[in-house]
């Protein structure tokens, strides 16, 4: 018989992401009942192999075909093998990998089959996030915005402030903890600032062999190229006005600016752009935010971090500093999201992703088989 998810109370929520850096899977638990965070629970995390970031690379920017069934199957196996070490859970958020994002075009590809996790992890499983936004008319993404209103909840923040996700593409959730709920206008703001780690981490893979630029190394011994970084900010992408979205390879071209650059420079200009563009969308904001706070693999590149405290007019740090986990905060994410679809609760509204009203739209798995679209 299909259990049932209880309505009332926290339930032990593990939520698990995998981002478009290709560097793993995060997994983490959160104790919510879908409106506050009542406490975190345990994390791991699962690197994905040379051999497999290879297939998933291969697959990006595909819609179907042999790549994209390979990608899946990947995704799939190393989801369950990290997932079922977890004991004591109720019910999982599981995102998948994205391999292409054109909401205004195809709509959004994340690969991995929430209903073959919960069979084999024998828990019901709340998945494909996206769907039900974009076919409202919203950008599928980002979807973190409203996880972190809670978690200015739960750091008992006054004052407005910024979450910064540097990932492969970065994205700022500007939030104003004076109103009592997520979707009410005026609550969040939230929207991709443009590329972070994607475009360095290309580079340092393509010309040294090496997955990123550890701690910003390579960078810091470079010259920023100002005539790049002036063509950059030209991008039509700059001047739209958010929501907005990107896929990771939406700015691919720009590593031609660099590509006469040693690899210093390059990885200089490439760290440069990342921060230039949270420094354009930081003029979105309703109001300059008492600080930002940041998450994802960028904040621990000193260089990054250096540049965006001087581009920023507010204080810059990473999320630890307020007690959070900043290499889990995404995973948390889809835990606290799989709560509130699994609730009826608006996962997304128009300040996060332009969808026409709030909405909450996911699919959720049980170990029967049995799905349920929300």
């Amino acid at each position: 018989m299909k259990r049932a998810i209880r309505k009332s109370g926290d339930l032990t929520a593990l939520g698990a992401m995998s981002g478009t850096s290709l560097d793993g899977v995060d997994a983490a638990v959160v104790l919510t009942d879908g409106h506050w965070i009542t406490d975190f629970g345990p994390t791991q995390y699962r690197r994905y192999t040379d051999a497999e970031q290879t297939v998933l690379r291969a697959a990006l920017g595909q819609w179907s075909g042999p790549d994209v069934d390979a990608a899946a199957a990947v995704v799939d196996q190393a989801h369950l093998t990290l997932l079922a070490s977890f004991e004591g859970i109720d019910l999982v958020g599981f995102h998948g990998q994205t391999l292409a994002h054109a909401p205004r075009d195809r709509g959004t590809l994340q690969v991995g089959n929430g209903a073959v996790l919960a069979y084999a992890l024998d828990r019901p499983v709340v998945w494909d996030f996206r769907t039900a936004d974009i076919e409202l008319g919203g950008e599928g993404a980002p979807l973190a915005p409203f996880f972190h209103f809670a978690c200015a909840k739960y750091i008992g923040a006054t004052e407005p402030l910024a979450f910064l996700n540097l990932g492969g593409v970065g994205n700022l959730t500007y939030v104003d903890p004076s109103f009592d709920r997520p979707e009410q206008r005026g609550a969040l703001l939230a929207f991709d600032t443009g590329p972070a780690n994607a475009p360095v981490n290309d580079l340092m893979q393509s010309r040294l062999g090496q997955p990123f630029d550890a701690d910003g190394e390579t960078a810091r011994s470079g010259t920023v190229q100002e005539g790049a970084l002036e063509r950059f900010l030209a991008e039509p992408y700059f001047s739209r006005m958010p929501p907005k979205s990107l896929d990771r390879n939406d700015f691919s071209k720009m590593v031609e600016l660099v590509s006469a650059l040693s690899d210093a420079d390059a990885a200089a200009t490439l760290t440069a752009f990342c921060a230039a563009g949270v420094a354009e969308g930081m003029q979105h904001c309703p109001a300059p935010p008492a600080r930002v706070l940041v998450t994802g693999g960028g904040r621990h590149n000193p260089v990054l971090m250096q540049m965006l405290s001087v581009s920023l007019d507010c204080a810059v740090g990473p999320v630890e500093d307020v007690g959070l986990d900043g290499d889990m905060l995404e995973a948390q994410a889809f835990a606290f999201l799989a709560v509130r679809v699994a609730r009826g609760l608006p996962t997304s509204c128009p300040g996060t992703t332009g969808v026409r009203a709030a909405v909450g739209g996911g699919t959720v798995s049980w170990p029967d088989a049995t799905d349920i679209a929300v």
